[in-house]
């Protein structure tokens, strides 16, 4: 039996009434955070320009354009959708998939259900099953896949997004298991485009991906049934010999659930995860003793070097740019205490104030593999103190340091408001979490819809 048979009748089995409460409170969670950040990332062009590359606008068909009027068909606003959900690097994360793992399913999901009409609680079931399989997949490859260049969201999440669109289309396990296997040449994406728009793309492509992967498998498009294990398969072609261990995506399959352990990952700042810890500590350390920027002499800085090599930015050159810069991120905690959407648009970057703390900073790498999402901050004051701050990961990352309701419900408000009345998001926000009770997924999208707003052109 063929690996990707294997995943389609585990992907198939997993029912709604087996899930544990917290698992069906994750998704909801997961989920919601998604629809806000893909609103406030609507109006980014990173988004723009593909819709209107895809002239989408004038398509008609059943899909909601997010943060819009127009509806177009449902492959095109997945991958719009999808963009918008990844532009502003503001959405979950898990640890074992080493990426985001729900903006690449939710766009195409609801594109999907739009069409067809699905419930809420099958919507929570294909989510969860989507989300397993994209994370067990990421057990087999990493941290080989992530180092050797690929970018995991795209890469892994495509098969979560087969995966879950092909649990909302009912596909029996010899199509979901064909479907997986077309996904294996519908994927890509490589990290070596961190930091300009072509990252949000991935997500995109993703999120169409994996539809249109799903549809073809239903209408009876054909895939090799080996299409992982193949001497030229996914494993062997993405990976290379010796770098992959098959076994462990099939092994303990949701035992636990993946959206339980390790878990949903919130971001608090609109920026490159591998950036979050370090701006926590200097904004601890800020907090803690007072301290404003003219005060400080240096920052010297450690994180992980799997997070180290593509945050690595002493001297960004855009906004997008900036999102991955750590030297950045530390810079603008120390000035202002936050992090928020206006330090990642327009010339922000390079604002004289945050240039002249960058040069203070010294971020270097460290190499414990057991503390993948930790930082170590030293900060030399001017007047010869010496405050240091270890943080093991930043808040939000993970059910252990997980953000309170209040906190989701702020960021969900403040990324939905960037195009709709806080009235019209409060109400949004309680349908998404009442997701499970909606006996048709068509009316929480009813209210995604918002007259377009001029785009940012930060990018």
């Amino acid at each position: 039996m063929t690996i990707a048979l294997e995943i389609a009748k585990r992907v198939n089995a997993l029912k709604y009434e087996d899930f544990p409460k917290e698992a069906v409170e994750w998704a909801k969670v997961a989920i919601a955070d998604t629809v806000g950040v893909t609103l406030a990332g609507s109006v980014e062009q990173t988004a723009q320009i593909p819709l209107r590359v895809l002239g989408a606008g004038a398509v008609a068909g059943p899909s909601l354009i997010w943060g819009n009027t127009a509806r177009t068909r449902p492959l095109d606003a997945a991958l719009i959708n999808g963009v918008a959900a990844h532009a502003l690097d503001f959405d979950d994360c898990n640890d074992d998939l080493g990426g985001h793992p729900s903006a690449p399913m939710v766009p195409g999901m609801v594109a999907l259900a739009e069409e067809i009409g699905v419930s809420g609680r099958d919507f929570v079931e294909a989510f969860i099953a989507g989300y397993e399989t994209e994370c067990r997949i990421a057990r087999g490859v990493h941290l080989h896949h992530y180092l050797k260049g690929w970018h995991p969201t795209a890469t892994l999440g495509t098969f979560g997004a087969t995966a879950a669109c092909g649990r909302l289309l009912k596909l029996s396990d010899a199509q979901l298991a064909t479907a997986l296997a077309l996904a294996v040449s519908l994927t890509s994406g490589v990290k070596a485009n961190f930091g300009t728009m072509t990252k949000p793309l991935h997500v995109g492509l993703t999120n169409r991906n994996g539809l249109f992967a799903a549809l073809m498998a239903k209408e009876g498009f054909t895939a090799s049934a080996e299409a992982f294990e193949h001497p030229q398969g996914f494993f062997e072609v993405f990976n290379g010999k010796d770098t992959y261990d098959a076994g462990k995506v099939l092994a303990d399959w949701a035992n636990p659930l993946q959206i339980l352990a390790p878990g949903v990952a919130i971001k608090q700042y609109p920026s490159c995860a591998g950036t979050h810890s370090a701006a926590d500590a200097v904004i601890a350390l800020r907090g803690e003793h007072g301290i404003k920027a003219d005060d400080v002499a240096r920052i010297d800085s450690q994180t992980h070097y799997t997070r180290y090599k593509h945050t690595n930015r002493a001297d960004p050159q855009s906004p997008l740019d900036a999102k991955f810069s750590v030297q950045y991120v530390m810079a603008r905690g120390l000035l202002d205490g936050q992090l928020t959407f206006d330090d990642f648009e327009g010339e922000a970057f390079n604002d004289s104030k945050v240039r002249a703390v960058m040069n203070k900073i010294d971020a270097r790498e460290h190499a414990n593999d057991d503390e993948r999402y930790s930082v170590d901050i030293k900060m030399t004051l001017k007047d010869g103190r010496v405050l240091e701050k270890h943080l093991e990961r930043a808040k939000g990352r993970g059910p252990s340091v997980a953000l309170s309701p209040a906190e989701l419900k702020t960021k969900f408000v403040n990324c939905a408001t960037r195009v709709m009345s806080g009235e019209q998001a409060e109400a949004l926000h309680g349908q998404c979490r009442a997701l499970e009770t909606l006996g048709d997924v068509r009316d929480l999208s009813r209210l995604l819809e918002a007259a377009p707003r001029k785009a940012h052109a930060a990018e």
